[in-house]
């Protein structure tokens, strides 16, 4: 985040001094700093499966925070073959990216003072189905590009409001997973 080091209380839904506190000892420990998320995944029908979303490893523990399962449904729209009960994967990578910018420029914000209004962000990925089908030689699966644009009402300069949009890009996991490769291993369970 920043220097900022002085007690804020809470600011833009953050609380600032715990914001702080957590800096403070991922620095005096960085084993505190490795997170390890997961996710179950099972079939329904056709397009549709159901992702599981619960515990997770963090600050240095299996953590037991949640009381519940996140629960998400994936579809494909019907022109897409599905049943359409819910968001494609591709357009749960968009609102994954939105989301990860969004919460890094709000703690982003706090850390740095600054007081938002309102953020809303519009995202398109554009991809071309013959990667997916091995249809065309050279044609990636997946998205050619994605454009994120943001609208943001904050007590700042723009320049400063420019800048905090930079550095939450720049700084956030799931920005930096769609732009570099991360390995992926697959494997059948017996």
């Amino acid at each position: 985040m920043t220097e900022t080091k002085q007690a804020m209380g809470t600011l833009n839904g953050v609380d600032v001094d715990r914001l702080v506190g957590t800096i403070d000892a991922i620095e005096q420990a960085p084993g505190l700093a490795r997170f390890q998320f997961r996710a179950h995944n099972q079939w329904i029908d056709g397009g549709h499966n159901r992702s599981t979303v619960h515990g997770f490893f963090g600050a240095g523990q299996e953590d037991g925070s949640r009381k519940q399962a996140f629960v998400l449904e994936s579809d494909e729209p019907d022109v897409l073959l599905g049943k359409d009960v819910g968001a494609n994967p591709a357009e749960y990578v968009l609102h994954a990216l939105a989301g990860c910018i969004t919460t890094n420029l709000v703690y982003q914000a706090a850390a740095q003072g600054i007081r938002l209004r309102s953020v809303e962000s519009r995202l398109a990925g554009t991809l071309d189905l013959r990667g997916m089908l091995g249809l065309a030689e050279g044609v990636r699966c997946g998205y050619e590009g994605v454009e994120v644009s943001f609208k943001i009402e904050a007590d700042a300069p723009r320049e400063r409001v420019e800048e905090l949009l930079e550095l939450a890009n720049t700084r956030s996991p799931v920005g930096d997973i769609i732009a570099n490769p991360v390995p992926i291993r697959v494997r059948l369970e017996d």
